[in-house]
């Protein structure tokens, strides 16, 4: 009897060490180092409502592209006798958002719907207004987006609030700027909540597959949620673990003690 009540006090021990232990995870693990995967073609990032957007027009002139800037008005000529637009930009100077009817209002040229299109589509557009306009002939013009956030969620490191000054994002770059998964994370139930056209879907994702190269919510946008769902089990924080030092101190103690009565 003694020896079955020693053997279920050592099966407890174990469990109890093992129940909050999380698995590692080998993120894309099908891929084969010896073969070469075809890499999809970016599709272009839309503009949606609410976007903030900096628009910036050049020209031969300066004077000419001036009024488009925000700038005063003012000019400088060096001494060669070349003319220099002189203005003081305020911080939100070229920058415009998208209205709720999915347009901007730009100098001089007035409403532009830029909603749905992409930045290069967008900046074509304003390109031919101006021209169209015979307002510059050969103008230059620049559209950069301003507001393009990625928010990160559930069983990562650190949860937060991502921003990419070029526009561009992946799922496996924000995750690893979140600190990476937790060891109870589910990586096969990754989520990305993105909303578009008015509508809002849930794309869900495993990272452990090679097929996530090929997701539509590989590459992320603006406004994304990415969401990493927790396995059923939560692990322990590190910071509160002390416990498992004391429950394993207490059954190794009650080992030694069955251990001398056993040998009574």
């Amino acid at each position: 009897m003694n020896r079955v009540i020693f053997g279920l006090m050592i099966l407890c021990l174990a469990v109890m060490n093992a129940c909050v232990v999380g698995k590692k995870v080998v993120y894309v693990k099908d891929m084969d180092a010896n073969e070469q995967y075809r890499v999809l073609e970016r599709e272009p990032m839309k503009i949606q409502k609410g976007d903030r957007l900096r628009i910036t027009v050049h020209a031969k002139s300066p004077e000419l592209a001036a009024p488009f800037n925000g700038s005063s008005g003012a000019y400088r000529i060096d001494a060669s006798g070349n003319v220099d637009a002189v203005a003081e930009h305020t911080k939100d100077a070229n920058s415009y958002v998208i209205s709720s009817e999915g347009e901007i209002e730009f100098p001089v040229l007035g409403r532009i719907g830029l909603e749905g299109l992409s930045l290069e589509q967008a900046k074509d557009r304003i390109t031919g207004r101006l021209k169209e306009g015979g307002l510059i002939v050969d103008p230059l013009v620049k559209v950069d987006m301003l507001s393009f956030k990625v928010s990160v969620l559930g069983a990562v490191l650190r949860q937060d609030v991502l921003q990419a000054e070029n526009a561009q994002m992946t799922l496996l770059e924000a995750i690893a700027l979140s600190g990476g998964l937790k060891p109870n994370a589910a990586p096969d139930q990754i989520s990305v909540i993105r909303e578009e056209a008015g509508v809002r879907r849930v794309i869900v994702n495993d990272i452990q597959s090679k097929r996530i190269f090929e997701s539509p919510a590989y590459q992320l946008r603006q406004n994304d949620i990415v969401y990493v769902a927790p396995r059923s089990a939560e692990d322990t924080p590190r910071e509160n673990r002390s416990w498992r030092f004391w429950t394993t101190a207490m059954g190794v103690v009650s080992i030694v003690l069955a251990a001398l009565t056993l040998a009574k």
